[in-house]
Parts: structure tokens; sequence; C-alpha cells
């Protein structure tokens, strides 16, 4: 498979900006410089500005922090997914797609400035600890987080394995800070995790688009067919995936279709404008169904919209996150890197994804309305990030319009009303406890365990049920 440029984690958003500036001399304010038509001109008051800040700033300022504070700038004027990347952090990014990292195990943004959790990984410090999604950290060690950029804060909250840190969160509905105080450890980010639910039917758990995790899934969907004999019936759970590389997103798509095209990008450039195919050999005749929700963002919402285009698998669960453009890692000669937004994502019939997101074919909630409007007040979306992309249209030669179908809108399905449990509840998705009361009280939620996840358990009604469910899929006119 050809190279292909990466799609990173949601989110590196870095940023002190260069704005006018207003020196102090001997005869009071004077204007450094004024820009012209000449785009290059604006240099001339950048060296300005950087005299001026060097000669007169209240402490000596090194010149490569004022470059790089410059830079970083520059890319955050642009959208929330460019940035620069010094060498230190372009090595940590690096890290980061291999899966393994030593830290506290949490996915962060920036969102209206503020830090804010976009999911805790699983089985890590966070998630143990009860780091939940949507909070918004305010300390890192007794230091306000405000105006932090990412990579500084990414940096402050890694660290060697046993070693302590207490972060302070801001959360929905608690009057208070929560400190917690979490020991780092070394991160392996498990990207696939399988299991059988039923004798016959499988589940496969996509955490996040690394190096390996086509092959890792491959490897998983072989051994629950051992297990099985056969499947009747499979369930991909990109659930609170954020993405990662576009070459796994590919190969995963790939593992699920026997021809046509997955994706495609378009930019300003002509390399810019690429078109990603799957190969014969994939399980076709196997039902699937793809679990999503807001938290599934980027290389996910390339995969279910490829699977949904050709009718392949039926998306069942809540609106994806709609990250739909391409960041591509330019390495620069001072071992740095430029992330710089350089395309749009595409599913093969031709619709954006970016903004949008991927609407599934079965919308199922967990919550109740009171819980659903609290989760939407802290979740994240592409669309709640500053200086975010509005959708794009696809090039008229790209762009085909989906055959008009007897789909029915989506189909919403509250949550059950499950057996007074012994304990509170906990929202699907948040995993925020609310206390149970006398006149309601709920099953807890648990991802990925039957019975306990009405997401999950649709999907299985929906695999016994396939030849009726596969007649609602939305079935498009794909680019072939």
């Amino acid at each position: 498979m050809r190279q292909q440029r990466r799609n990173t984690i949601i989110g590196f958003l870095i940023g002190l900006g260069v704005a006018s500036v207003i020196s102090i001399g001997g005869s009071g304010l004077q204007k450094v410089a004024a820009l012209s038509s000449d785009p290059y001109a604006g240099l001339e008051a950048f060296t300005s500005v950087l005299a001026v800040v060097q000669r007169n700033y209240v402490e000596e300022v090194a010149t490569q922090k004022l470059v790089d504070g410059a830079i970083n700038g520059m890319l955050n004027a642009l959208d929330p997914h460019s940035s620069y990347l010094t060498p230190e952090s372009y090595k940590e990014l690096q890290v980061d797609t291999e899966g393994s990292f030593g830290g506290l195990g949490i996915e962060i943004t920036l969102r209206e400035g503020l830090l804010t959790v976009v999911a805790p990984i699983e089985d890590t410090p966070a998630y143990r600890a009860g780091v939940k999604a949507g909070d918004q950290i305010i300390k890192i060690q007794s230091e306000l987080t405000k105006d932090m950029g990412l990579v500084d804060a990414v940096k402050k909250m890694r660290g060697p394995k046993g070693s302590k840190i207490t972060i302070s969160v801001r959360r929905e509905g608690v009057p208070r800070l929560l400190d917690f105080t979490l020991t780092r450890e070394v991160i392996k980010v498990q990207s696939v995790k399988a299991k059988s639910l039923e004798k016959g039917y499988g589940y496969v758990r996509l955490t996040q688009f690394q190096d390996r995790s086509g092959a890792d899934l491959e490897a998983a969907l072989q051994k629950i067919a051992q297990d099985n004999g056969s499947l009747a019936g499979l369930v991909l759970d990109l659930r609170n995936d954020p993405g990662g590389l576009l070459s796994q997103a590919v190969r995963v798509s790939d593992l699920f279709l026997e021809s046509g095209l997955v994706v495609y990008t378009e930019g300003r450039l002509d390399n810019q404008k690429q078109k990603y195919f799957a190969h014969p050999g994939g399980q076709t005749e196997i039902p699937l169904v793809v679990l999503v929700n807001g938290g599934s963002a980027s290389a996910s919402e390339i995969v279910a919209g490829a699977l949904q285009d050709h009718g392949r698998a039926v998306i069942v669960g809540t609106k994806t996150f709609g990250k739909g453009s391409v960041q591509t890692i330019l390495p620069m000669e001072n071992g740095a890197a430029l992330r710089l937004t350089t395309a749009m994502y595409f599913t093969p019939s031709g619709r954006s994804i970016q903004v949008t997101g991927i609407t599934p074919d079965i919308l199922v909630e967990n919550l109740t309305a009171e819980q659903i409007a609290a989760r939407e007040q802290r979740e994240i979306r592409e669309e709640n990030l500053r200086g975010h992309f509005d959708r794009p249209e696809a090039g008229a030669a790209e762009q085909k319009t989906p055959e008009k179908t007897d789909k029915k809108e989506s189909e919403v399905v509250p949550a059950a009303p499950a057996p007074e449990p012994q304990g509170g509840a906990v929202p699907e998705g948040t995993g925020e406890k609310v206390a149970a009361t006398p006149e309601e009280k709920k099953e807890e939620i648990k991802e990925g365990e039957l019975g306990k996840d009405p997401q999950l358990d649709r999907a299985l009604e929906v695999l016994k049920s396939w030849e009726t469910y596969k007649k609602k899929t939305h079935v498009a006119t794909v680019v072939k």
C-alpha cells in the first residue's frame, strides 16, 4: 500500500499570537511598524517587534522562544488542527502513533481557551481515577492552565513511570474543583480488543488508529472466527475512538470491502487530491454493525462513512464528531515539523465529514432526556472548536448524488426501563455518576457489556434480524 498521509488525534492547538505591538520609547507611545499590501513586507514589522521586545521586555528572552511563539501564533490563526511541532513535541507525536508513552492516559483539546478532556483512554490512571470526557483541566500541579498550549500541557502531564502528578478539573454540575492525584504509568494503548458476544456473534472495539491497528484487527477477526467456527455477525465498536492514521482507516475499511473507493481527499495542490481504494479479499459476507458516538472522530468517521456508503454495514449510535480535515506532517531541517491542514476528506459518495459528521442509520441514545441535555453541554464536536472549517463542497468532477431510497428517518431508541439496581446510574459516554432516587433508578451502563449497553444490545438485535435491517440502510451511488 502506497505511503499515506498521517491524520493524527484530535486537538493539538498551540498558540501565542503576535498582535499589534506598541513600544514605550523616550517620547511616549510609538507604533513599531505598519503592514503594507506586500505579503512579505510584514516580515519587516516582525523583525521590528522582535527587536523591541528583546530591548524593552522586563526580562531577557531567548530569540528562539520568540520565534517559536510567532510561528505558533501564525498557525493558530489558521484552524484548530494546524500547529508547529518542536523537535521534542514531534518525537512525542511519533510515540503517540506507535501506541506507547509514559503518562496519564487522556486525550485533550482546547475549547474556548480551556484544556478540555476529549476522552480518557481505557484502563489508564486517568480512566480508573474517574476523569471524564468534558472535564476542564484548570490546574496541573497547582499551575493554572489558562492560555497553556496543548504541547506544553502534554509535556507537563507526561513523565517517568511511578511519579505522581495532581490535576484539578472543573466538571459541569459540580460546584468545586475536583483534584485527582495520579501515578504515571507506561501507557500502552491496545488499539484492538475482541471477544464473542454470543455463539456466532463477535465484538471488536477499536480504540484508536495506530501503526498496527489494521493488522491487529485482521488477527482478531481470525481468532473470533476460529473460536466460533463461523460468524453470523460482527459488531465493530468505534465509539470514543478519536482517530489516528489515515493509512489504517483505509486498511480497516479494506478488511470489509471487496472493491471501490474508500475515501478521497481534495486540496489546493494536485498531490493533495488522492483516492484510496479497497482491494479484493475483504470479508464481505459477514453481517456488520458499526457503533459510533460523538467521540468517534476523523479516521473513525472515514471507516463509518465508507461502510455506510457502500451499504456494507448498519451504523448504530449517535452522530459523530465531524472532523473532516487532513493534516500533513511536514518535517523541517531543525528536527521540528509543521502539522498543516492540507485537504478535506470525502466519503465515497461525495459527502463531507467536516462539521456534519456521520449520521447513524439507527439513532440509539442510552440516556434520559435530562442526561442527554447535560451531556451535550459537555460534549465536544468539531463545530465547537474556534476557527474550524465549514463543511466544504466536493469538486464537481468528484461528487455523486446518492440515489433516493425509501429509507426512513433515523430510528430513535431510548434506553429501556431496567430493573432496580443496588447503586447509582452511570450515563453512557461519560461514566459520571448520578445519584439514584427511590422514584427512578436505572441499571449501571457499561459499554461493551450485553444487557448494560443499550447501543450494543440494539446492534446484536440488528445482526439477528439482518435481512430486515439491511433493507433500511442507506445505499449510495459510490465513486468507483
